[in-house]
């Protein structure tokens, strides 16, 4: 997930040498992501290291304006990588800055990196491994477990994302993910699968770690 940008080629034919610039981007997925203790909790810091220990790195306001374009509609604001604060609205609404505005990236511009807190937004690229399911009534601390015993760790918000995103992953059950939260991939929308029209991961939040209702998501890499 580091190589995306610019790059400079040479060309050495004979004796003339040409240059030529090629802009390398990757494919991926943004998400937004907010910690167990509720919403806009992140300095710019605590952001970056969120998204890093999801699998992910923070998304650049040019992921994330791709991600609006095909559909991402947010109304958390949260930093990306060069120091803004966004948020992408698809459909305009009274708490997301009002009926009257169009749709759009709505934008708090440079904030301070050490003093304002925010949500962080996300990004993934395809995923090296496989994510799947464990069915059964765990606890958190059962669920990695579960995943240990089969060779696997328990997936990461960002790779269930990818999972989601690339592999096609459609699951109707919330399993445990390694930050404690509950959630589960649908890419074909049902009634019985949350309702929601759209394709994405539904969240259940961030239980109790006791809680014993939900299996688990496991990653293995390749």
């Amino acid at each position: 997930m580091e190589d995306e940008g610019r790059y400079r080629c040479q060309l050495v034919n004979g004796l003339e040498d040409e240059s030529v610039s090629l802009t390398l981007h990757l494919e991926g997925v943004v998400f937004p992501y907010q910690p167990s203790n509720g919403r806009y909790r992140f300095n710019y810091h605590d952001a970056k290291r969120a998204c890093e220990q999801q699998d992910a790195r923070l998304a650049t306001y040019q992921q994330l304006y791709k991600a609006w374009m095909e559909g991402l509609d947010w109304c958390n604001a949260g930093w990306v990588l060069d120091g803004t604060v966004h948020y992408p609205i698809i459909n305009s609404r009274e708490p997301c800055g009002g009926r009257l505005l169009l749709p759009g990236i709505r934008s708090y511009g440079p904030k301070d990196k050490q003093r304002d807190r925010f949500d962080a937004f996300c990004f993934t690229s395809a995923l090296q491994g496989e994510v799947y399911f464990i069915r059964g009534h765990l606890s958190f601390k059962e669920a990695g477990q579960a995943c240990r015993n089969h060779g696997a760790a328990i997936a990461k918000v960002g790779q269930l994302y990818s999972a989601w995103k690339f592999l096609g992953l459609d699951r109707c059950d919330g399993g445990w993910l390694a930050d404690g939260s509950v959630r589960y991939p649908i890419t074909t929308p049902r009634q019985r699968c949350g309702g929601l029209p759209e394709p994405g991961v539904r969240s259940f939040g961030f239980p109790s770690k006791e809680l014993r209702t939900y299996g688990t998501y496991c990653f293995v890499g390749t």
